[in-house]
């Protein structure tokens, strides 16, 4: 009874918030505004004094409304006044993919200081993880696992695991099942195993643009060629784009990040999901589907993926809780369709079976229900976060840079001057241990030099609010 009691507070004061926040991103409310008071929620909604109350921190929280003494809450901020969103890439076919890896080990070869604030890294800071309740269940693998987990497991990963992952696809409609699945030592080694199987040296691949570096090296690293499509930063890879590349091109695998994509934040409408499988079936093109950040929604419910609407195993659905509970653990997995025995075989010849301890705790963790809890509340910090990001870069940084609205994940994308290059605004901003992922690290071509991500999966605090005035500071300089 008492679980009932506290989730339903929770769902007041968030209905509450967002019912405002609504109003805010559809300037029914504008800045001035004064909101009503706390009693007056009260009494309009029925809640008690504390959820309401909550319903007003959350909003704070996010930079959108203030308290201003003996007077009330009052809009402090508008989403008019956010910045511009980035415009639809027009990838060009410029090949410089030497300068892409010298950046990229530029940047990460730095990213052992600890000292470093680094905006350029793609996972939630360690504050954000349930660390000590994940602990309890690698406690419980050992003291549970015959021979304390130090044997090999099954090729196909633990099989308490897969259910896990089979009950949660029901989240998105996945509708798959224990033997559908086959785990890997994260999401990126499952995408290696999908283009190991679909793909030999020389062929083609599309992809969005831009796109995850870890996914153009790992193409490059076996001998493919990159097609990079033009992307809508809100809407994700645009279709007739992609239409024409299985028409004209020997396209042998397009690889999508569908949901939150990285660098872009970018989510397809499921409408889109559907008619890009739709392509794939009519062109016999395989998707490998990259979902690792779709369970960071800031909306009311998960995105649908591509593999919702497969039909016929041609999607190879990629996921893993790097980026959502524990990075080190490395647990990823598949669901590879119609290619199952093409990636079991090719994970028997490369590694025989996955971690057997931390898949047992992963296993653990999701089935006592901790992880949709942990969910909910990094969801929360991760929203609270962009807005204030988002917030700060339109008060520091030049007029009229664009930044990306992601709705979930970790990414704000940014575009700049094009008289920018954010590989000089880097090593400034490193002088100043400020660590930034400057955009011509996204691409194979010769483009995004004027852009940068900047990730928020850090906590907000003062030192973060001084360092995007600092990088807004010196981009004006280089102006």
């Amino acid at each position: 009874m008492t679980t009932n009691i506290t989730t339903t507070g929770e769902l007041l004061y968030l209905r509450i918030s967002g019912n405002i926040e609504h109003k805010l991103k559809h300037n029914v409310l504008k800045v001035g505004d004064k909101l009503p008071s706390l009693r007056t929620v009260c009494r309009e909604h029925g809640v008690s004094m504390s959820t309401a109350t909550q319903a007003y921190l959350e909003l704070e929280k996010k930079g959108l409304i203030e308290s201003r003494p003996q007077s009330g809450y009052y809009v402090c901020y508008s989403y008019r006044s956010f910045p511009a969103i980035p415009a639809t890439s027009n990838p060009v076919s410029k090949p410089a993919a030497e300068e892409t890896r010298e950046l990229i080990s530029k940047v990460y070869n730095e990213l052992g200081n600890k000292q470093t604030l680094l905006f350029s890294l793609g996972v939630p800071a360690p504050q954000l993880l349930p660390i000590p309740r994940l602990n309890k269940s690698l406690t419980k693998a050992l003291r549970t696992l015959p021979d304390s987990g130090t044997g090999y497991g099954q090729v196909e990963g633990n099989a308490k695991l897969r259910r896990q992952i089979a009950r949660s696809s029901f989240t998105w409609q996945g509708k798959l099942e224990e033997e559908d699945i086959i785990t890997t030592a994260g999401c990126i080694n499952a995408i290696a195993y999908c283009l190991m199987a679909l793909t030999e040296k020389g062929d083609t691949i599309a992809v969005e643009s831009p796109a995850y570096f870890g996914i153009l090296q790992l193409a490059q690293s076996k001998g493919l060629n990159v097609l990079e499509l033009p992307t809508h930063p809100q809407t994700g890879i645009e279709l007739d784009a992609l239409e024409n590349a299985f028409k004209n091109k020997r396209i042998k695998v397009c690889l999508l990040m569908s949901n939150f994509s990285n660098p872009l934040g970018s989510c397809m409408p499921a409408e889109n999901k559907r008619e890009a499988v739709r392509l794939a079936e009519k062109y016999n093109v395989p998707i490998i589907e990259d979902d690792l950040y779709g369970d960071v929604y800031f909306g009311n419910g998960r995105p649908v993926s591509c593999k919702t609407f497969d039909e016929s195993g041609m999607v190879l659905w990629c996921n893993s809780i790097s980026k959502t509970l524990a990075p080190g653990y490395r647990v990823g997995w598949v669901a590879p369709g119609r290619f199952k025995d093409k990636i079991k075989s090719l994970k028997m010849y490369n590694s025989i079976s996955s971690g057997t301890l931390e898949q047992e705790a992963v296993a653990d963790f999701l089935e006592n229900g901790r992880y949709e809890h942990h969910l909910r509340k990094m969801r929360q910090t991760l929203h609270t976060n962009s807005l204030q990001y988002i917030r700060a870069i339109s008060e520091y940084f030049p007029e009229d840079t664009r930044v990306s609205r992601p709705e979930g994940g970790f990414m704000l994308w940014i575009e700049l001057d094009k008289h920018v290059d954010t590989t000089e605004l880097y090593d400034k901003a490193m002088r100043q241990n400020i660590s930034i992922a400057p955009g011509r690290m996204f691409t194979m071509q010769q483009q995004y030099n004027n852009c940068m991500r900047l990730s928020y999966g850090l906590l907000w605090n003062n030192r973060v609010d001084n360092a995007l005035k600092y990088l807004g500071r010196t981009i004006k300089t280089l102006q």
